[in-house]
């Protein structure tokens, strides 16, 4: 753990970002609230709105149609995965020209690491980082920028003055400007934690601040609260980096594709854009989930193992299994939500060969190897195995989620 110390972290939180996309590319909405929906149905949750949105009491979840009734002049427009990654690509560029991006946390959330004469720059920099943002992607897709000792408090540090906010905090300032603030307003302190931090009397941001860091780790029950206490005064803390675990995707369902018959339409696209993914990132599954949720909330979860494999017709089959099995068992007349996950995920160097491995195994990994290629050329899933259905809402396997920006190939 290294002593607090000068700004080290920049921090970029981009505000309602898709929303602001939106009013970016349609000049006639920016100055109307706008929310935005997954499905094109009144009867749709809103899954972001714009501040303005905000301020006249439309949140997050709430149906279009309660929306309309709440704020009769809000946009509504149907979210555009595919556009939003094309601007956030351009971010990247634009960020990168005035700093090296350090990580990219989410789709509108990047950190940037500072490092010799950038410590004594990092103001400018901020404010240059802004402006090329505003110049070269767009004044109405507002970035809050937070400088900080770590990069936990340059995150905190964004939050302060959104939207379109401006903050360093600096090590000799602390803890002054976190004491306004909520225990749950810090990150990775969720409801359950405030409880239990409540329990053992720590009541506010203040309270925390106070405590030896022994004590966090006591009331966490493992190092992460010495970490949570260290990153709050302003330590820089290096996290071991993590190791890819599972690859997955769930869709819930509407129209006829609540019907049993058509669901595992859904899920074979889902398997298909996993598999994808496991194979674009050079890995290979041994093992899969199939869960399937009906519309009373019953909930059946599957799962197989197999010699380790990465190819559509080897994971294609053991999801249909998977998915049959979980049919005769639950016998639902709709589903309201399907899930698969494939787990055992190794690196082909660290893959057990077969030695008895069947020669048709190996021919499917290379003609997948071929129609993955084919179609990265086309930009199109021209060639794939069995039917591919339209699903409503589109985008299948390309999910916007923290901690994960959807490739051009998602969109295929």
């Amino acid at each position: 753990m290294q002593p607090p110390c000068s700004i080290n972290s920049l921090y970029i939180d981009f505000d309602a970002f898709f929303a602001n996309v939106e009013k970016q590319l349609e000049p006639n909405i920016r100055s109307k609230p706008v929310g935005i929906t997954a499905l094109g149905s009144e009867h749709s949750a809103l899954i972001t709105r714009c501040y303005m949105a905000k301020r006249a009491g439309i949140t997050r979840g709430m149906r279009v149609s309660e929306a309309r009734e709440a704020c009769p002049d809000i946009a509504i427009r149907v979210a555009r995965p595919d556009v939003y990654v094309d601007i956030h690509n351009k971010i990247i560029q634009e960020i990168n020209r005035h700093i090296p991006i350090k990580k990219v946390w989410s789709i509108d959330e990047m950190e940037c690491e500072l490092i010799g004469r950038e410590r004594e720059q990092a103001y400018e920099i901020g404010l240059d980082v802004q402006l090329g943002l505003r110049r070269n992607i767009g004044a109405y897709i507002t970035p809050s920028i937070g400088l900080a000792p770590n990069q936990f408090l340059a995150k905190v540090a964004a939050e302060l003055e959104k939207p379109n906010g401006f903050v360093m905090l600096r090590s000799e300032d602390l803890p002054g400007p976190l004491l306004s603030l909520n225990l749950s307003d810090l990150p990775g302190i969720s409801t359950g934690m405030e409880k239990r931090l409540s329990a053992a009397g720590i009541l506010s941001v203040e309270d925390f601040w106070k405590i030896s860091a022994k004590h966090a780790r006591a009331i966490w029950g493992n190092v992460e609260g010495e970490r949570m206490w260290a990153q709050l005064h302003g330590h820089k803390i290096e996290r071991p980096k993590t190791t890819r675990r599972m690859f997955g995707h769930s869709r819930v369902l509407s129209g006829e594709f609540k019907n049993p018959k058509r669901a595992i339409d859904c899920l074979r696209l889902l398997t298909v854009k996993a598999a994808n993914r496991l194979r674009r990132e050079n890995y290979t599954a041994a093992a899969m989930s199939v869960s399937l949720r009906d519309q009373n909330k019953r909930r059946w979860t599957g799962e197989t193992q197999f010699p380790s494999c990465r190819d559509d017709h080897s994971l294609l089959k053991h999801m249909h299994r998977l998915y049959e099995r979980g049919i005769s068992e639950m016998r639902p007349r709709q589903l309201a939500a399907v899930y698969v996950m494939l787990h055992k995920i190794a690196l082909p160097s660290e893959r057990g060969r077969d030695l008895f491995e069947p020669q048709d195994t190996r021919n499917w990994d290379k003609l997948t190897d071929v129609m993955d290629s084919y179609n990265r050329k086309e930009k199109k899933a021209l060639i794939h195995l069995g039917p591919r259905y339209k699903i409503p809402g589109g985008y299948a396997g390309a999910k916007i989620a923290f901690g994960r920006v959807p490739d051009a190939e998602d969109f295929f």
